[in-house]
């Protein structure tokens, strides 16, 4: 091959690879156009705020940290009163921490009640509850969440609105309110604690698996899915089962006006639809979302309430961090173990 021919090949190779770079460059710069557009427009922000909401967000309230008021876009929702509620969705499963997305809201739900407690113009929360629970401590938490937000201003209340299904854990939850509605078909109570394991030993014989397992005390794997559970094991287990079981049915009681002699024969996992509720006295009455917003009006003694919402305010880079909840940190493992290996549950069984 001669040496012209030679660098006219090099030349047409150079040709298109530095045509397809420049490709490359501009599908890069049009996508990051579009999702720019498109931040802007979910957010419905003003051009220069929607380009800060999309790489960082402005903290709205001085000396307090992000963490105990989380800065949130505040969006009307409906109502036209003078006096300021903010309601706060609850949806499935109350798991929270990094990659609790998945399961469930319940991480915004705990920011959105830490915000308003720091909002001194918020005077109520209405709870939209439609859940079956979920981890105990998550769902005690934000219990503590909702007894806080009234403790820290007089005058404050909390209603919850019950969807289909409001149990176990979620029930939990909603006895930090001042009052408790359920709609006609919804179904609540299932108050108890649940722990859950597989027990594979003798698939694991038939595939000649084999567990090997070094530990520093005999209960140390309790709940291996390669051994039988002890009886001696199964009765320490029970302890603690029962432990937690008592502090529900103890928070049901003095939440309720209740004595836990009369709250106990409920406690046995059951549920409950709305009718059999009130007459057990485990919520307040039967009504819709309208009924919800009277009732708050009447507990902060006003005619009307303005009711707002917090809407998360993710950011592009959002999606590429370990923020709690939101992101890309998927984790299988962590869900699988939740799930089904043998953790302490506020959960109803569906």
């Amino acid at each position: 091959m001669s040496d012209n021919q030679e660098k006219a090949k090099k030349g047409r190779g150079c040709g298109f690879g530095c045509a397809l770079l420049l490709g490359l460059l501009i599908g890069i710069g049009l996508l990051f156009a579009a999702l720019l557009a498109g931040g802007i427009k979910v957010m419905n922000l003003p051009q220069d705020k929607a380009v800060a909401g999309l790489f960082g967000k402005k903290h709205k309230c001085e000396g307090v940290g992000e963490d105990e008021a989380p800065y949130m876009l505040e969006q009307w929702s409906y109502g036209s009163g003078t006096v300021k509620v903010v309601r706060v969705p609850l949806a499935g499963m109350i798991m929270l921490g990094d990659s609790a997305w998945y399961m469930g809201n319940a991480n915004t739900v705990l920011r959105s009640i830490r915000r308003a407690t720091h909002d001194p113009e918020v005077m109520g929360l209405i709870m939209e509850i439609n859940s079956g629970g979920g981890g105990i401590t998550d769902s005690d938490i934000i219990y503590k969440a909702l007894q806080d937000f009234k403790s820290r201003q007089e005058g404050r209340a909390v209603v919850t609105i019950m969807g289909d299904v409001a149990a176990s854990g979620a029930y939990y939850v909603a006895l930090a309110s001042d009052y408790i509605l359920a709609h006609p078909t919804t179904i609540t109570g299932s108050i108890g604690v649940i722990m859950q394991s597989y027990n594979i030993k003798e698939l694991a014989q038939k595939l000649g698996v084999h567990d090997v397992t070094i530990k520093s005390g005999e209960n140390k794997d309790m709940l291996n899915p390669f051994r039988d559970v002890k009886p001696e094991q199964t009765e320490l287990l029970q302890k603690l089962i029962s432990t937690m079981h008592d502090r529900f049915v103890t928070l049901v009681a003095e939440n309720r006006g209740l004595e836990k002699s009369a709250v106990a024969p409920l406690a046995d996992g059951r549920v409950f639809v709305a009718d059999e509720a009130v007459r057990c006295k485990l919520i307040d009455g039967i009504g819709y979302n309208d009924d919800a917003r009277s009732k708050m009006a009447e507990l902060l003694e006003t005619d009307a309430v303005k009711v707002f919402r917090y809407d998360e305010q993710v950011t592009l880079m959002d999606f590429f961090s370990a923020r709690p909840g939101i992101g890309v940190g998927f984790d299988l493992e962590r869900l699988l173990r939740e799930n089904a290996g043998g953790k302490l549950m506020y959960r109803w069984e569906w």
